[in-house]
């Protein structure tokens, strides 16, 4: 078994750490509060991505999902799936916006678009699911309009807010654990 350096050890605490606190900020909100003020999902979900290599947004995710199906084992399957789905899409779209080029700062605007568009696709297919094909909310369209509103504000939000926290904190723990490891 491979023995993990400092800054492995780090990214993978934050990454539970993350998790964590996606955890907790769903399950703080009752429904349908929580499907709109995805805020710290998102944030945490582009951090996520930021810090590790590979999939970070989706491991998030996962982390976060996972605790979340002890406080609701009836919506194992969609729990997972729209948490992974949101993940991937993070990764996804970071990736493709090339939000953090190899060797050059963070491209703030493409952040916050990689947010925004996974946050809505992700908003709106969740409620499709849950509205129109499982039935398990009433349609209204009041409340369909204000959930993609305020879910693409939040995403924007989240993307912004990681911008922040990365340039004046996170960024410096990563150069230093490579720096240290090289």
């Amino acid at each position: 078994m491979r023995k993990l350096d400092s800054g492995e050890s780090r990214r993978i605490a934050l990454i539970a750490l993350f998790g964590v606190i996606v955890f907790t900020s769903k399950i703080l909100l009752p429904s349908p509060l929580d499907k709109m003020l995805v805020i710290v999902q998102a944030l945490f979900l582009a951090l996520g991505s930021l810090l590790s290599r590979t999939l970070g947004a989706t491991k998030v995710a996962a982390v976060g999902a996972a605790l979340t199906i002890f406080l609701r084992p009836s919506m194992v399957p969609i729990t997972m799936a729209f948490a992974l789905i949101y993940g991937l899409l993070t990764d996804g779209f970071i990736f493709i916006f090339h939000v953090k080029a190899q060797g050059e700062e963070l491209r703030a605007k493409r952040l916050m678009a990689a947010m925004t568009l996974s946050t809505a696709i992700t908003g709106l297919a969740s409620y499709y699911l849950t509205v129109h094909i499982l039935d398990l909310l009433p349609r209204n369209p009041i409340l369909e309009v204000i959930i993609l509103v305020v879910g693409v504000i939040n995403g924007f939000l989240g993307g912004f807010l990681a911008t922040l926290v990365w340039k004046k904190a996170l960024q410096h723990i990563v150069d230093i654990s490579s720096s240290k490891a090289k």
